[in-house]
């Protein structure tokens, strides 16, 4: 088994049993903002997530610096959460569980993730018309938009929803016109 099914099978229950607690006390969305943050904050900090990971801190110390990061500003229920994985030394696998919180989420409020990836920044006027085209194509309630830019692309934009790519981008037209151009069709 590969480590990455071994940690979506110990991910899972995790997330599902935040969930429980979260629908139970009615704190869906409030979690889901806190699991973003969290999300984001592991993504940009390299020695945030080198810190959690390492075997060699102390649980205390763990404990101690995560508390600081998240501040009086997440709800006792999520902090004693992120506590106990600690305890069980499973908070290396805390954007796992935070992601996956997130898609069960999405499940629970009919919500899809549209990841856009542009040249440049969207406006909210291009953000509403991915949503409405990612609405027409999935039937879903609720679009959420994951932005990305790269420059690469030239202009345009590229629009993933699960295994579904809309490449709308101007070098993914370039790069049909010159197969077009060069399987002489």
């Amino acid at each position: 088994m590969s480590s990455n099914a071994m940690n979506e099978q110990v991910v899972q229950p995790y997330a599902q049993a935040l969930m429980s607690v979260a629908r139970s006390n009615n704190l869906t969305e409030q979690f889901g903002e806190d699991a973003r943050t969290l999300t984001n904050l592991l993504r940009e900090s390299e020695q945030f997530r080198n810190f959690l990971a390492n075997p060699f801190v102390s649980i205390s110390d763990k404990k101690a610096v995560l508390g600081r990061v998240v501040g009086d500003n997440v709800n006792p229920y999520l902090r004693n959460f992120l506590m106990l994985l600690v305890d069980r030394r499973r908070i290396i696998l805390l954007e796992g569980i935070c992601q996956q919180y997130l898609a069960l989420l999405r499940q629970l409020n009919q919500t899809v993730l549209a990841e856009v990836i542009s040249a440049v920044e969207l406006t909210e006027e291009q953000k509403q018309a991915v949503r409405d085209k990612v609405i027409a194509m999935t039937n879903a309630r609720q679009v959420e938009l994951e932005t990305r830019i790269d420059r690469s692309l030239i202009g345009g934009a590229i629009v993933k929803v699960g295994s579904q790519v809309i490449d709308a981008s101007i070098r993914g037209q370039l790069r049909r016109l010159s197969l077009r151009l060069t399987s002489g069709t």
